[in-house]
């Protein structure tokens, strides 16, 4: 197989359209500032993002660290609070103007650009509008819905977003209702995480804190893209290779995040230009090769092992490890013919990638959707971890798994109690702390939820923000069922597509952002998040509500609650939204080792860590040890002829959540129905750039699913890869095309081909 990169080129050899940051990041939050006119007083409140006693960045999961720099935000922080506070408004006389079929047709981006919903909306069938309603009637009408509901039959689904007081509330009001169908954003990217990491090391969070950055000499990248999804961690990689840290890169696209940046906040590199190459190596791992590429670097440390007595830290491995010996078994009977075909890459370049492995002394091991969405995503996160275990590379300084998440509040929602499985669940505590009997059956995560839907037996579903009908996989059927559905609710700060498929009866409810002010009985709230580090720390919003009319999610839910639940002598509705610290003291209670003095520690610079027995090389696993994987396939792709069909994220793109059409980072603009498909690949399929295709999904299934007028678009991709925006091929996803341990979708390996 051809390569794409011989090692001593290293990454000079990537060209990219231009770096990460730079001058091109402050023109795109100047775009949306100048779209979404978000007012006076906004360059206060970007000031005081990530700050003590600021307000925590709705986007990305990265730290709010102790000493902060000057402006703690990135673009997409930027633009995620931009938007927040746009002066649009999408009052009832909007909904008046329009009928639900009409804003259907709509974009993303033209729903959103509407602004800011106002007041509590009702659908009403006979004219297919949502028009205005009370906060009253609405919480009468759901509360009465939810009392003659089973519930088996409906779902409370949790968007990443919210803090640990509403997603603590959200978790037992479920719970009293008689159910765990709690589904979250993490099933459709890093459930895989989840229990895939929880099952080798035994924890479902990562093992690095933010000091590990300055002490590591390798980072391992997998998967996942700063530039784009998380920028504020390109100035820890940046300090770190100026120091002389090298970054091996897995990743089918040429990345800019990856490649080279510019500091914003650096004088001198904003007026001279000069970027800090960060990849020492870029690997372009063929979609679902990841599995081979890790098998190949490993295969060739142990190699080196088998010459340098000390290389592997033998000590580690017999004392904390389990598999060890089939793992080195499997490794020495995978010849590396198969590893070049499964992972697209050349033995040359993973031999590579293994001394730099074998030469350092510290190394964090990072990753993101690019493992976790995949067929086998599970092994694809045990095959790092079994590499950061033959140096002992994790409960050192320097040294550890690093997952990066995406919702700034996802990981918490876990924490304090959003899953479907009983086992997860602080049952005891709940008994002791509320009275509470939780559910003996586990409930719905995503995937079961769609299956529960498609059969008809879900019938209710109440979403804590999100767009979950445009974030899940095969949207034709999953939208028909959605509508048939008997009471679909949403707790929402602007209008979307799945509010636009509203069950027989349908509400939104407008709730109020993190940068405003939350204003109950006892004063000015503040709320808690955790970080993908696993510190909790205290957000305060600042900002006058965009309505009177809207209320807090806390607030929300706990009328709900009131509305559909029996009278409880220790279930204080009332008190708990009048005074969020009565819901600390709550969190505190129910999980006293992590968050004991929660209300004092949280306002601390940087929080408090809640602690990571697997960072103390403690192994809560099923053999009390860190367990090595033994893979079950080296690629997660299709076989045969199939393409491999990868959905991305754009740079001015959060989630479902589409601020503009502009890819600048990759050098796109303007379109977002496009594929991206490499010169060579256009020549073996005889297509021509700009022309219009079908993508067709090619998988022996009994309906046939495709997304018609896509525009090609010449872009480097490995051999038989081809690339285009989440949500938009989102139809083409299977829902039975997931990771078998974790259930999350298998969106970055999807076997696709083209019609003309």
């Amino acid at each position: 197989m051809p390569s794409r990169m011989t090692p001593t080129d290293e990454a000079a050899a990537i060209d990219v359209p231009e770096p990460a940051g730079g001058w091109g990041s402050l023109k795109g939050i100047a775009s949306i500032e100048l779209s979404q006119a978000a007012g006076p007083g906004v360059l206060e409140t970007l000031a005081h993002l990530n700050k003590p006693d600021g307000t925590a960045c709705t986007s990305c999961a990265w730290i709010k660290p102790p000493t902060p720099a000057a402006l703690e935000f990135c673009e997409n922080g930027a633009k995620a609070t931009l938007w927040d506070l746009t002066s649009a408004r999408a009052t009832p006389e909007f909904f008046e103007d329009h009928t639900v079929s009409d804003l259907w047709s709509w974009s993303a981006h033209d729903l959103e650009k509407q602004g800011r919903l106002t007041e509590p909306l009702r659908y009403e069938p006979a004219t297919d509008r949502y028009v205005r309603a009370t906060w009253d009637e609405a919480f009468a009408a759901i509360g009465s819905k939810l009392k003659q509901t089973s519930p088996e039959a409906m779902t409370f689904y949790a968007s990443g977003k919210a803090a640990l007081e509403p997603s603590y509330l959200y978790a037992i009001f479920a719970r009293m209702l008689g159910h765990n169908n709690l589904p979250d954003s993490s099933n459709m990217c890093h459930e895989t995480t989840s229990v895939g990491l929880k099952k080798v090391i035994g924890s479902p969070v990562g093992t690095c804190q933010i000091e590990d950055f300055d002490q590591c000499d390798a980072i391992f990248y997998l998967g996942q893209n700063p530039g784009t999804n998380s920028p504020r961690i390109l100035h820890p990689l940046q300090q770190a290779v100026k120091r002389g840290c090298r970054i091996v890169t897995f990743n089918p696209l040429k990345e800019a995040g990856l490649v080279e940046f510019i500091n914003p906040q650096s004088p001198v590199e904003m007026l001279t230009g000069k970027a800090t190459r960060l990849s020492h190596l870029y690997l372009q791992v063929r979609p679902g090769g990841d599995i081979a590429a890790l098998m190949g670097v490993c295969k060739h440390v142990l190699a080196r092992a088998d010459r340098e007595p000390g290389l592997l830290d033998e000590k580690f491995l017999a004392e904390h490890t389990q598999g060890y010996s089939a793992f080195r078994e499997k490794v020495g009977a995978t010849d590396w013919p198969a590893l070049e075909a499964a992972s697209g890459v050349t033995r040359a370049e993973m031999e590579a990638a293994g001394d730099v492995y074998a030469e350092a002394k510290a190394v964090i091991g990072i990753y993101g959707m690019g493992l976790t969405q995949q067929v086998h995503g599970s092994e694809a996160i045990g095959l790092l971890v079994n590499l950061l275990l033959l140096r002992g590379n994790i409960g050192r300084p320097g040294a550890g798994c690093s997952p990066i998440r995406g919702h700034s509040n996802v990981q918490g929602q876990r924490t304090v109690g959003i899953t479907e499985k009983v086992a997860l669940a602080p049952v005891e505590k709940y008994r002791e702390v509320l009275g509470l009997e939780t559910p003996e059956q586990d409930g719905h995560n995503t995937h079961a939820f769609l299956e529960a839907l498609l059969a008809g037996r879900n019938r209710v579903y109440l979403g804590l923000g999100g767009n979950l009908a445009m974030a899940v996989p095969d949207h034709g059927p999953v939208h028909e069922a959605w509508r048939q559905m008997d009471l679909t609710v949403h707790v929402a700060t602007r209008l979307n597509h799945t509010h636009l498929l509203p069950g027989r009866e349908s509400w939104i409810l407008p709730c109020l952002v993190r940068s405003e002010e939350d204003v109950q009985a006892s004063g000015n709230q503040f709320v808690s998040i955790e970080d993908s580090f696993s510190h909790i720390y205290s957000s305060k919003g600042k900002r006058t509500p965009a309505s009177e009319h809207q209320m807090s999610e806390t607030a929300i839910i706990c009328e709900l609650a009131k509305a559909s639940l029996p009278f409880h002598p220790r279930w204080l509705w009332d008190e708990w939204r009048a005074d969020y610290a009565r819901i600390r003291d709550l969190i505190a209670q129910t999980y006293p080792d992590q968050f004991f003095d929660m209300e004092a520690r949280m306002h601390e610079p940087g929080g408090f860590y809640r602690g990571n027995d697997a960072r103390k090389r403690i192994w809560h696993t099923n053999s009390g040890k860190a367990e090595f994987t033994d893979p079950t396939a080296l690629n997660a792709g299709p076989e045969g002829d199939a393409l491999r069909l990868i959905t991305l994220r754009s740079n001015d793109q959060f989630n479902t959540t589409i601020y503009g059409h502009s890819d600048r980072l990759r050098g796109l603009e303007g379109e977002r129905t496009v594929v991206l498909v490499s010169k060579a690949e256009m020549a073996r399929q005889g297509l021509s750039e700009g022309q219009r295709v079908t993508l067709v999904t090619a998988m022996e299934e009994e309906r046939r699913r495709a997304v018609s007028g896509l525009k090609v678009v010449a872009y480097d991709l490995p051999d038989g890869c081809v690339a285009g925006y989440f949500p938009e091929l989102n139809p083409l996803v299977p829902l039975s095309l997931r990771d078998s341990l974790s259930d999350t979708p298998a969106s970055k390996a999807i076997p696709v081909r083209f019609e003309t």
